[in-house]
């Protein structure tokens, strides 16, 4: 898909940029495979990995942050 803009995120894809801008995510490896929100596994295996091949999360040393484009993407989206 390529850089996401707000019209392509699904709710899903949405919550995970939210938890992300909360802090309350973090991943088991740097591709954004598995996801956990607040010690929970999240149930869409692909969310992280299609999050971060869109360019709004990046991922290091278990965190997820969101990127500039992320950001923006998120504001938006308040």
């Amino acid at each position: 898909m390529g850089t996401a803009d707000l019209r392509q995120l699904g709710g899903r894809d949405r919550a995970v940029l939210r938890a992300n801008a909360a802090d309350r995510c973090t991943v088991a490896d740097n591709n954004g495979n598995v996801l956990d929100f607040d010690g929970l596994c999240f149930c869409d295996q692909f969310a992280g990995t299609r999050l971060v091949d869109d360019g709004l999360v990046t991922c290091a040393a278990s965190q997820m942050r969101l990127t500039d484009a992320g950001r923006s993407i998120f504001a938006a989206a308040a």
